[in-house]
C-alpha cells in the first residue's frame, strides 16, 4: 500500500471507531466524548486537503512507506 491510501484507511477506522464508541445507540457506547475524537480526525484532513501536508504521512514516509500518487 501507498503511504496516502494508508492514511486513507487509518482516518476511517478511526472516524468509524470513535462514532461507535460516542454514540448512546453504540452496543460500545463509552463516552460521548469520543465524537471529539471525531472532529479532531476530520480537522486534520481537512488542513491537509488545505496544505499539502499531513503528519502522519511524513511518518509513513520516514518508515520506509512508497508515497504514490
Amino acid at each position: 500500500m501507498k503511504s496516502w491510501q494508508i492514511v486513507r484507511l487509518v482516518a476511517g477506522t478511526f472516524i468509524l471507531a470513535s462514532l461507535a464508541m460516542g454514540i448512546e445507540a453504540s452496543p460500545i457506547f463509552v463516552s460521548p466524548w469520543w465524537l471529539a475524537f471525531t472532529a479532531f480526525v476530520g480537522a486534520n484532513l481537512l488542513q491537509s486537503a488545505l496544505t499539502q501536508w499531513c503528519m502522519m504521512e511524513s511518518i509513513l514516509r520516514k518508515f520506509g512507506v512508497q508515497r504514490g500518487c
